[in-house]
């Protein structure tokens, strides 16, 4: 379906991508008869209604964004993920990503972070214009209060986007601008605090979650917000407001909304590995579901192994896989060591089981035979076939790949998996930082975490760690369990950690094979990575400045 709407460019304050805008004209005053008209949504509920569910998506912004449907929220399964800007990966062909990781950002030049802030503020003007015409059309009043708590729920998420890629953001209230407006106000270009910004996200996601339905039905399909959604994506705001970078919130406040949405009823699902092969889990809070005709990127063939025709794509830097702890005994895990001979001679042995159910690494089982990145000669390095599609890192991505999906040909048949927004275990990472934050690490944090430990197969955390060591693990955790799922960029900015994380080498393995001996060696997999303190906040695109007369203001050493 194809919705009309007579769209402005205007800055970066409602930006919307250089849509066109009607004209008083008798001779272009043409009622197109391929979309269907304003009139007609405002007076039908039914198209009222899909013009809402179709909030959920946006608009397709720059190449290779959005194949198959149009984008979500985030990156979620776009070629190169949110994953590929941090410590968790780097994409094989660059797609722009590269000059992110080597601190090169800039307003004429935002790679792949380019279109946050004009998709969000035309996702955020299409609601505005809903929320001012649903008073007026007919359905009943149970309904329309679901409506606008969905549209208020879709608003809130895109603010947040804005908030935690940008800082302080312009807030629209319930405003629609259009031409008739006076657009050189230059209050119209004011960017609130980022306490304001926090402010007023959490008040819209409180309104929302008091008239959301509880759970998806077949009166609410799923994909659709729900109570739990609007309590969820409030835990995470808060918890990104207490932070050092944002220092907008308290670590209580934070507590507490986790421990809302725990109360809730939701629960881990028992394998992580199939959790995100999944669209109906305990564990799933809001995701964004696709079916075969209406696919996303096909995972398999874009992020699979080069030796069975995959192209590599999100490729795991050595980093990440240092991060997954090493099992000792049933009771008892240790951090990876390079200086351990034992480790070292087995890097890929009882590790945590996050790792083999994330990552594809030498040895590992995959479709009928092991995985082989060890040179010379494995069929997964670049001796491989389609060498230019081997991974730099000698690891591919494994997390949302789906083995009963093909790699070859996959068109129209695979790219079927639901990219899950918000899921319980997040909120139970959100509760333990927060609480310890708050009050140290009681036994309510350690609960939490157990409970995430205990699901992937990893003994309880010891007993007596400090508010410090707590903090560590919390983080260890959070980079693990939420691997891949477009948390740790914004994490290490809001930890204000990401000025050494992010300036560490991008580092992959080389492996090499001597009869049946092999060895391990960290590589440097993409050099001159980079991380300034400006980069804490993206950039404003220059196009959004230059459109407000350069009344909207850019974010500090841009």
């Amino acid at each position: 379906m194809k919705l009309k709407f007579n769209y402005i460019l205007l800055a970066g304050v409602i930006s919307l991508g250089g849509l066109a805008v009607s004209c008083n004209s008798d001779l272009l005053d043409v009622q197109p008869t391929d979309r269907i008209s304003d009139d007609a949504i405002a007076s039908d509920s039914s198209l009222f209604e899909d013009f809402v569910i179709n909030r959920y998506m946006g608009v397709r912004l720059m190449d290779k964004e959005a194949e198959g449907t149009p984008p979500g929220f985030g990156r979620g399964f776009e070629y190169a993920m949110w994953a590929s800007l941090t410590d968790e990966a780097i994409y094989n062909n660059d797609d722009n990503t590269w000059l992110v990781q080597r601190g090169q950002l800039a307003p004429e030049n935002t790679g792949i972070a380019g279109t946050l802030w004009s998709r969000s503020y035309r996702s955020i003007r299409e609601c505005n214009y809903a929320l001012s015409i649903i008073g007026d059309v007919i359905m009943t009043e149970q309904r329309r209060a679901r409506l606008t708590a969905e549209l208020k729920f879709i608003r809130a998420y895109r603010y947040h986007d804005l908030v935690r890629n940008y800082g302080a953001v312009v807030l629209m209230g319930d405003n629609v601008y259009d031409l008739d407006n006076d657009l050189t106000d230059a209050a119209l270009f004011v960017r609130s605090s980022v306490a304001d910004g926090i402010q007023y996200i959490t008040t819209e996601l409180t309104q929302a979650a008091g008239d959301l339905p509880a759970a998806n039905d077949s009166n609410w399909k799923l994909g659709r917000a729900t109570k739990g959604a609007a309590l969820a994506l409030k835990s995470r705001i808060l918890l990104y407001a207490a932070s050092p970078l944002y220092n907008a919130g308290t670590w209580q406040a934070a507590a507490d909304a986790a421990k809302e949405v725990m109360s809730l009823g939701y629960s881990l699902h028992s394998d992580y590995r199939n959790l995100f092969l999944t669209s109906s889990s305990s564990e799933i809070i809001f995701e964004r579901l696709y079916s075969v005709g209406a696919r996303h990127v096909c995972l398999e063939i874009s992020n699979g192994p080069n030796g069975y025709g995959g192209w590599a794509g999100n490729s795991p830097l050595q980093n990440l896989v240092d991060a997954y702890e090493v099992k000792v005994n049933a009771t008892t895990a240790v951090p990876f060591d390079w200086t351990n001979p034992t480790h070292v001679q087995n890097p890929y042995v009882n590790r945590d089981p996050r790792f083999y159910a994330s990552i594809l690494y030498n040895g590992a089982s995959y479709r009928g035979r092991q995985i082989e990145t060890f040179l010379p000669g494995g069929q997964d390095s670049k001796d491989g076939r389609d060498n230019w599609n081997a991974s730099k890192t000698g690891y591919y991505l494994l997390k949302f790949l789906d083995d009963k999906l093909p790699i070859d040909n996959p068109w129209d048949v695979a790219g079927v998996q639901p990219w899950i927004y918000l899921r319980y275990a997040e909120v139970l990472l959100n509760y333990a930082e927060a609480q310890n934050e708050a009050a140290g690490p009681d036994a309510t944090v350690y609960d939490a975490i157990n409970k995430i430990r205990t699901r992937a197969g990893m003994p309880n955390l010891p007993v007596g760690l400090t508010q410090a060591t707590m903090r560590d693990a919390i983080r260890r955790e959070r980079q693990v369990e939420l691997a891949f799922e477009e948390h740790r960029f914004y994490d290490v900015r809001r930890w204000k950690i990401a000025i050494d994380t992010e300036n560490e080498p991008a580092y992959g393995v080389n492996i090499t094979k001597n009869g049946s001996t092999l060895t391990f060696e960290k590589k440097v997999a993409l050099d001159g990575r980079k991380f300034e303190e400006k980069h804490y906040w993206l950039p404003i695109p220059r196009a959004e400045i230059l459109s407000s007369g350069n009344k909207l203001e850019q974010n500090p050493s841009y």
